[in-house]
């Protein structure tokens, strides 16, 4: 009996003891709860109204805001040519461009249709008078090169993307605080989204590259979207009032109308970002591949991977391709090339990726003046003087020289050998590597084939005629012939 009753107060010990730490950690939870809720909650220190007619002030371009935007996409035109990364963010610092983005989300958020009708009139001014701008200064401008800075926004990237969004969220969370007046600084995020593509537009138009210009008008097109799109979240997440209107088939109509733009934008929306997304990763693998399988592999001889003119092509996940450019007396092994492909395999993105080897070797035709440009760009930001830059191309272009020195004119040599050998059946041409294991050599071997009825003695008297007038015509001793047996 007493051993029960011990038993009994030994559980109801227990059982208070968990009822107390369930009650602490109940306590602690909902203690981390208010915190978390206190940190990031905004609503209770908005002020709706005031952010409202702040984003509405902003929308029109007339006046003052129109001399200041026209200021700041000059001074950009200036920091992009230049390669200033400084001059194009003071640029930014008073850059009006976020005005009529923010008032088309927040007239698709809140149903206003005329805050939506002005807000797309006086985007569009913005966007002209930007181009219109950036294109006059580009045109009269002497110095005109396709700087780094300008050529980053010909293209979408995922990072690009992920600027626009957060720097949306960012300005309007701002710009709706209570009791303060969102200062300009608010806005660089938005104008590092903005101002580079539209300036390089501008830039485009002005030398004739459609190209260039259709890229970074997609990239200005596409953040303009997830700025829009930030805006609108937030203020629907503040819950702004909608606009009433007296006629309740109107309110309706319109309500019914802004949602679907809103969803007409976002769905778009999304599968931009998810097709550059996929973008970026496949050039991030591609670059991978590269650095890791073909920058390591050592050509023979003068032979080289040229680095700079590799291309890589994004379709869409299918038929894109990368491009890889070799030069060199000998062509790459098909071993090589086969194992390349595999390990090109081995990375998700590149699977239905082809590759493409141009080989000097093979494309006599490939613009060596086009190579010594491209290393010639990619080197001359590292020169420091006139002279270090003639010395780097008089080395490249001896270089070259060298390896074309090496190319034989099969097609000339045959017919000239066919009119000087009418005993000759046919006549084949390869470059043999040999080494005694200290150095490589590279050996031109021609193999003849002589028609029947000649004597071993006179097919070998042909061959050796032969071989001496290879080497003289070619002006190279190394030159070996070998009779083939027929």
């Amino acid at each position: 009996m007493k051993e029960n009753t011990e038993i009994d107060r030994e559980k109801r010990l227990a059982d208070e003891n968990t009822q107390e730490i369930k009650k602490d950690l109940k306590g602690l939870l909902g203690g981390i709860k208010i915190f978390l809720v206190d940190l990031l909650d905004i609503r209770q220190n908005t002020d709706q109204e005031a952010t409202k007619e702040s984003i509405i002030a902003d929308i029109p371009f007339k006046g003052h805001t129109s001399w200041i935007l026209i200021c700041s996409i000059f001074i950009a035109s200036v920091g992009l040519n230049a390669n200033s990364t400084a001059v194009v963010i003071g640029a930014m610092l008073i850059s009006p461009l976020m005005g009529p983005i923010l008032g088309i989300g927040l007239s698709l958020a809140i149903n206003d249709i005329d805050t939506l009708r002005r807000s797309i009139k006086n985007f569009a001014v913005m966007v002209v008078l930007s181009v219109f701008t950036a294109f006059l200064f580009f045109y009269f401008f002497p110095l005109r090169d396709e700087s780094s800075e300008l050529l980053a926004r010909t293209a979408p990237d995922i990072r690009d993307v992920l600027i626009a969004f957060f720097g949306g969220l960012a300005l309007v969370i701002a710009r709706a605080k209570k009791g303060t007046i969102a200062s300009v600084i608010f806005g660089v995020a938005i104008a590092t989204a903005l101002m580079p593509p539209l300036c390089t537009v501008g830039f485009a138009l002005a030398i004739g590259n459609f190209s260039y210009a259709t890229g970074a008008m997609y990239l200005f097109t596409i953040n303009t979207i997830f700025i829009g799109l930030a805006t609108f979240l937030v203020i629907k997440v503040l819950r702004f009032p909608m606009v009433r209107y007296a006629n309740s088939q109107r309110r309706r109509f319109i309500a019914r109308m802004a949602s679907i733009v809103a969803v007409a934008v976002m769905i778009p929306a999304g599968f931009t970002f998810y097709d550059v997304f996929q973008e970026s990763i496949f050039r991030k693998d591609a670059k991978d591949f590269v650095k890791q399988n073909i920058v390591p592999y050592k050509l023979p001889g003068e032979g080289r991977y040229l680095e700079n003119l590799t291309e890589i092509q994004y379709n869409h996940g299918v038929n894109g391709f990368i491009e890889l450019v070799f030069m060199g007396s000998e062509p790459i092994p098909d071993n090589v090339i086969a194992t390349w492909n595999a390990q090109k395999d081995s990375y998700p993105k590149l699977k239905n990726t082809d590759l493409k080897i141009v080989q000097g070797s093979k494309n006599l035709e490939l613009d060596q003046m086009k190579y010594v440009n491209e290393l010639y760009e990619s080197q001359k930001t590292e020169l420091l003087s006139r002279e270090q830059q003639i010395q780097v191309l008089r080395s490249e272009v001896a270089k070259l020289n060298k390896m074309a020195e090496k190319q034989i004119p099969f097609q000339d040599i045959s017919e000239e050998a066919k009119l000087n050998y009418d005993t000759m059946a046919s006549i084949a041409f390869a470059f043999t590597i040999s080494t005694d294991f200290n150095t490589l050599d590279t050996i031109p071997v021609f193999r003849v084939k002589w028609k029947d009825g000649l004597s071993e003695r006179q097919m070998n008297e042909q061959t050796e005629k032969l071989s001496k007038w290879l080497q003289l015509r070619l002006k190279d001793p190394k030159i070996q012939v070998k009779k083939e047996l027929n």
